[in-house]
């Protein structure tokens, strides 16, 4: 007998198993097959809605908890949590409350919990949409809220989990012309050159897609190519290349473009980007760390936490602890180290990390300067249009925060710092 056709809410439910029970992040659950039988409409609307139920999980516990005695097994406390989710946030009450009682009708074990469900999401449905915006903006982890507010400060952290609740808009670069790009699809120009549209949407079907006259980008991952400024004929490594916005940036630049990664899997995914796009570089899988040859430029968009990514992945701070933070400092000190070897006389390289912590970027750098005489940041670099003043680092680098650009619609953390004997 087949089983049944999978639905984007049962799929979406299925996503917040992965993550909240096997603590697996959703690219990790995604690329085992998770969604491969939806069709690519329902494939983004599963993915939204698991999304938007793991940026709201606070709310919706403190809402469930007025009608629940008893925590539920997990898979029936999601089906819970992403219906009270959709429901507050303007979703079909009626419909919602049906496909999550028959969600869990469908499994033998749970089905006798389906009264239940019915009960406490038709209180939700009278209660919830009344009490969302009442509640208090929801929290990142202790984990990692503290040693942000130990870099930061409290407002800050608020702000930013503030960015983190109202999600991210979809950003994109273009191969040629943004302006252009940015009138085809109706976005808007930022001032760094990024073009930006409202969240939602299946990408792939968006005008300008399959001819590659686009990508999508983060306003804030697309600065360490625009400030590393490749010219036409140097010799570019892209050394974390994967997936590849910034190799196919610099190969737009007409620079001779490496990209490099230690996986053939995600290689395959920038040679597709590239093949899409028309534009060329030469890839190689290889380690960063033993990689060999001599370069005008290197691009290190290093290994890292990835703590600047979370509004657009708030999937992160439930399936990771920080317990493997250290490892990742000692990768980055070690490949910032092979990357200077890299460099031809007068190079230059723009380490970068989608990192909050400055422990990833600002402390990098410092202790990169103290272990190389004649190691400089080039403050220069960061004189770009869009790029504030008050982003730039007492060390030289440039500090991005999701907080910064709160009426444009934020931007992911980073930290970048161009680096030059």
């Amino acid at each position: 007998m087949t089983s049944p056709a999978p639905t984007p809410r049962g799929s979406a439910v299925f996503l917040l198993d992965q993550v909240l029970g096997e603590r697996r992040l959703m690219p990790e659950a995604l690329s085992g097959g998770a969604l491969h039988r939806l069709d690519p409409a329902d494939r983004a609307r599963a993915q939204r809605l698991a999304l938007d139920t793991l940026r709201g999980l606070e709310r919706a516990d403190r809402l469930l908890a007025r009608h629940l005695r008893k925590a539920p097994p997990l898979h029936v406390r999601n089906v819970l949590r992403l219906s009270t989710v959709e429901i507050c946030q303007g979703g079909d009450a009626h419909g919602v409350v049906n496909d999550a009682v028959s969600i869990v009708a469908a499994d033998k074990r749970r089905a006798p919990m389906k009264g239940m469900v019915n009960a406490v999401l038709r209180k939700i449905a009278a209660e919830g949409p009344g009490a969302w915006g009442k509640l208090r903006v929801p929290r990142l982890p202790k984990w990692l809220r503290a040693p942000l507010s130990d870099a930061y400060g409290a407002p800050i952290v608020a702000a930013m989990e503030a960015a983190h609740f109202a999600g991210a808009p979809l950003d994109i670069t273009a191969r040629d012309d943004h302006a252009a790009v940015a009138q085809m699809l109706g976005g808007t120009l930022l001032p760094t050159g990024t073009v930006r549209l409202p969240q939602g949407g299946q990408v792939s079907g968006l005008p300008g897609f399959e001819d590659g006259q686009w990508w999508v980008q983060d306003a804030a991952a697309a600065m360490p190519a625009r400030i590393l400024a490749a010219q036409r004929g140097e010799a570019v490594l892209d050394m974390c290349a994967a997936p590849g916005g910034k190799t196919m940036q610099l190969a737009a630049a007409g620079a001779d473009v490496t990209a490099l990664d230690i996986s053939p899997a995600r290689m395959d995914r920038v040679r597709e980007n590239l093949a899409r796009t028309g534009l060329t570089a030469t890839t190689v899988v290889d380690d960063a760390l033993t990689h060999e040859g001599r370069y005008d430029a290197i691009l290190l968009d290093a290994p890292c936490s990835a703590t600047g990514t979370i509004r657009r992945h708030p999937d992160l701070p439930h399936a990771q602890d920080g317990s493997n933070y250290g490892a990742l400092m000692e990768l980055q000190a070690r490949m910032i180290d092979h990357a200077l070897g890299l460099l031809a006389p007068g190079g230059r390289l723009i380490y970068c990390t989608c990192s909050l912590l400055p422990d990833e970027g600002e402390c990098q750098v410092e202790e990169a300067l103290a272990r190389h005489p004649g190691l400089a940041t080039d403050a220069a670099a960061l004189n770009l249009p869009g790029i504030a003043p008050e982003w730039i680092t007492p060390e030289g680098g440039l500090r991005l925060r999701p907080d910064y650009w709160p009426d444009l619609g934020g931007m992911d953390g980073f930290y970048i710092a161009a680096l030059i004997r």
